[in-house]
């Protein structure tokens, strides 16, 4: 019997039994390594464009900078980041204004 053809009056039958326990693990977790903290000098930074109606929910200063390891993965996640997408109508303009940024410390060893 499916759950919609029960009717309000509904009982289970005498041989169900309800087990309203917690559930257990599955599985052990397969993260076992943290994530490696090693320094992160390349990155990009994402604003919105001025005068953006986004900026209304988000306000006019927000911005968010994604690390990267290495200039290369900086480099070729900025290039997915900034593609027209498959989903972009003929006339869309990018909403967002994507710069490299470097901590220069960190890239340079200093």
């Amino acid at each position: 019997m499916q759950a919609r053809d029960r009717g309000a009056g509904w009982q289970p039958r005498g041989d169900c039994a309800i087990v309203r326990a917690p559930m257990g693990i599955a599985n052990a977790q397969n993260m076992t390594h943290g994530i490696p903290q090693l320094p992160r000098p390349y990155g990009i930074r994402v604003r919105l464009r001025p005068g953006d109606p986004f900026a209304k929910l988000l306000g006019a200063d927000w911005q968010k900078t994604h690390w990267y390891f290495t200039a290369f993965e900086r480099d070729r996640a900025l290039a997915d980041m900034s593609r027209k997408h498959e989903y972009s109508r003929i006339g869309d303009q990018p909403a967002l204004v994507f710069e490299k940024v470097e901590k220069l410390a960190e890239s340079r060893g200093l």
